[in-house]
């Protein structure tokens, strides 16, 4: 199946994805540091509206891909990757997908995140798991994982 993706650029660029029969497909590469988050929401909005999801899924769906990144910028090495597959039936139904470089072995004194006080983060999973209907993570989902590790949420029909 042949999706198209904006790259950060703002280019639209055709990709090549496996995707199943009615299901909708964008994909985008992000830098991997504090802009992130930012970058995907801003992306994945105007995806999402296209699709047609109502503001409240577009809402709860924008919040975890934004823990979602912000947990593979903080916690992970480079890439990340944003993934988001959509039902073409209108349901709402969204997966997301965060694929990043796996778990960091060293300490990075310049954390962005991880220099915020103790009250200001901590709470991602939580968020993801009270909004998601499945979650996990893994390298089952990345075809030639090569270290990759695929961090994904459902948001089934609303």
């Amino acid at each position: 199946m042949t999706t198209t993706t904006i790259s950060r650029t703002g280019q639209q660029r055709p990709v090549l994805h496996a995707a199943l029969p009615g299901q909708r497909v964008f994909s985008l590469t992000l830098d991997h540091g504090p802009l992130a988050p930012a970058t995907a929401r801003h992306a994945a909005r105007s995806v999402l509206e296209a699709w047609g999801l109502r503001d409240g899924r577009i809402y709860d769906t924008l919040l975890v891909i934004s823990e979602l990144v912000t947990n593979a910028v903080t916690h992970a090495l480079p890439p990340v990757v944003l993934n988001l597959y959509g039902s073409a039936d209108g349901s709402g139904r969204v997966q997301i997908h965060v694929t990043d470089g796996g778990p960091r072995t060293e300490t990075v004194p310049s954390n962005w995140a991880a220099d915020r006080p103790d009250d200001e983060h901590g709470r991602g999973d939580l968020i993801v798991s009270a909004l998601a209907d499945h979650t996990g993570s893994g390298t089952e989902s990345v075809p030639g994982a090569d270290g990759l590790i695929d961090h994904w949420a459902d948001l089934d029909e609303a």
